[in-house]
């Protein structure tokens, strides 16, 4: 594959992913249902692209369960709070602040990593923290601040905060643990965990909810993949950026389907979050090239 078919799957899934959170944000149910139906439907794709690729044996093998348990548990609380504040927020506003999870991922990894973040790098998440706030700020300063916008905003900035352990935490299971083991073994932990919430208030849909439900789930299976695939064709540096483009499809689909305005602080702080994040990445690509260099020009003995 080459890089701009990897670049199109990404794209593809950047809008797969929005459609997918629109659908859920629409169907108007509880969250764990939510949940079960968004794993549960995904799970046919996913082992169908398994059996497509002959990976289906090969593919679920794991060399630590709870590794993969302990992704699972965090990754559905993170989905679970976002797919809760969809009900409270506006999507492009909780688009724009779940970019807080790849710069407190940057954090993070210094923490429970020990990766040196150097002052380009704590300057840019600093910068993009405050892109965050300001989206924040038109939500804060509403004439009638009620409990449920509140209530969304923590929701979005747990929803990131897990996310951003998930990536820490993946990072350590990608050096053991196959790809596809660890796409299969979290839809299928999220598909259980959320049925512990079936007595918690789950809700007999109507059928165009339903029908919504089901179809958010298989989309989310095959944006899974085309995430997935992407990276087989072009490199991670090269693919994050494109990461941000869900918020121009998020404004898009928000104002077509829900009537929803972004409002000038939100574009300016979303603005902020994505240059601070492509910065991050662009430098990061830079250090990489360098170091490779560096290899390339060393002896045998180093």
């Amino acid at each position: 594959m080459t890089p701009l078919g990897g670049i199109s799957l990404k794209l593809a899934s950047v809008v797969l992913f929005v459609i997918m959170s629109a659908l859920i944000k629409a169907s108007d149910v509880p969250t764990g249902e939510a949940v079960f139906f968004r794993s549960f439907f995904a799970l046919p794709v996913i082992l169908g692209w398994l059996i497509w690729r002959g990976d289906l044996r090969t593919g679920l093998r794991v060399n630590s369960l709870w590794k993969h348990v302990l992704r699972g548990v965090v990754g559905v609380s993170s989905m679970g709070f976002s797919f809760a504040a969809l009900g409270l927020l506006p999507l492009p506003e909780v688009t724009a602040l779940g970019y807080a999870a790849p710069l407190l991922t940057v954090i993070f990894a210094a923490i429970l990593l020990g990766e040196q973040v150097r002052l380009f790098r704590l300057t840019a998440v600093m910068v993009g923290l405050l892109g965050v706030a300001l989206v924040m700020w038109p939500l804060l300063t509403l004439s009638e601040v009620n409990q449920a916008v509140l209530l969304g905003i923590g929701f979005v900035m747990v929803s990131a905060v897990l996310r951003a352990l998930v990536q820490i935490h993946i990072r350590r299971m990608a050096a053991t643990e196959q790809t596809s083991a660890i796409v299969f073994y979290f839809t299928m932990t999220s598909t259980v965990l959320s049925l512990v919430t079936l007595p918690f208030g789950w809700v007999l849909p109507p059928l165009d909810q339903t029908l919504m439900l089901i179809a958010a789930g298989l989309i989310g299976g095959v944006a899974q993949i085309c995430l997935t695939a992407a990276y087989k064709g072009a490199e991670a540096a090269l693919l994050a950026p494109f990461d941000y483009a869900s918020i121009l499809f998020a404004i898009v689909i928000g104002y077509a389907f829900f009537a929803e305005v972004p409002t000038p602080l939100m574009l300016a702080g979303s603005s902020i979050v994505i240059a601070s994040g492509v910065a991050i990445i662009l430098r990061e690509r830079y250090l990489g090239l360098k170091r490779f260099k560096a290899r390339q020009g060393m002896t045998p003995q180093g």
